[in-house]
């Protein structure tokens, strides 16, 4: 019976320590020579919100899973500056390539949650020859009504007594910074014109894109925009009676998807 292994880790940074979880089959297969899966957290995530997934997808696929806190958020170091404009395509020269050296990762698939999903984007779009594959849940490719109606919503839940709690159990004191970090970034006027079309269009490997059709923060508009720009093969997933975060709603349906996809379009 295939099992997983996991352990922790900080990697330390100029600015801080990053902290990073690696999930590792237990098998007599070659999942140690293959191509690890890099997961990139949502606006308000973090390692420990991806819950039982991570163990879930090592299974599924066989390969080592690595997720990391980027800075500010779960067990990285604390931020108390504002979050700079440019912060997703900061993520592939910064907090990813920290990692990416200090674990000596040569080949990875991307694979991001929501903002983490244009995270990965960018990640694959900046190291187009090691980049094996792109995998985006729920992820934004530019900035809608519903996206800004569904931040604004949810702004006003953890506005109420008592919401907080439910960042800090996560992020303990950095939460408020968190919580301003996707508010206040995503409702700027400056942020309202941002878009995926330019990096979208600089990746070449295979990308899968899946999305819930009931997501209250994007459109399927989304997802069509993840498959049409890239220039290599793409797979698009629309789920039924599924949200903004499938991989917790439906979560067999998204590691068949995924192992299916990398089985098909990934060599390594």
């Amino acid at each position: 019976m295939p099992s997983i292994s996991a352990h922790e880790r900080y990697v330390t940074t100029s600015a801080g320590e990053l902290y990073v979880k690696i999930w590792e089959p237990v098998t007599a297969s070659d999942a140690a020579t293959t191509s690890p899966i890099v997961l990139f957290h949502d606006s308000l995530g973090s390692v420990e919100l991806w819950r039982d997934f991570p163990e879930q997808l090592a299974l599924s696929v066989d390969r080592q899973i690595i997720a990391y806190d980027r800075p500010g958020f779960g067990r990285s170091y604390p931020r108390t500056d504002v979050l700079e404009a440019d912060f997703i395509i900061n993520e592939a020269t910064g907090p990813f390539t920290a990692i990416r050296n200090e674990l000596g990762i040569e080949d990875f698939i991307a694979l991001g949650h929501s903002v983490g999903g244009a995270m990965a984007a960018v990640c694959a779009a900046t190291f187009p020859d090691d980049c094996v594959a792109l995998i985006t849940e729920a992820a934004q490719a530019f900035v809608e009504d519903r996206t800004v109606q569904g931040i604004r919503n949810a702004g006003q839940v953890f506005a109420e007594e008592g919401q907080l709690d439910r960042l800090k159990k996560y992020h303990g004191a950095k939460a408020d910074w968190v919580l301003r970090a996707w508010t206040d970034t995503w409702l700027s006027e400056d942020f309202q014109h941002w878009t995926m079309n330019e990096t979208l269009a600089r990746v070449t490997c295979p990308v899968l894109a899946i999305h819930g059709e009931d997501d209250e923060y994007g459109s399927e508009a989304h997802p069509e925009r993840y498959t049409s720009l890239p220039a290599g093969p793409c797979v698009m997933e629309l789920l039924r009676e599924c949200g903004h975060v499938p991989h917790r709603e439906k979560p067999e349906v998204v590691t068949g998807v995924i192992r299916e996809f990398i089985t098909r379009y990934t060599a390594v």
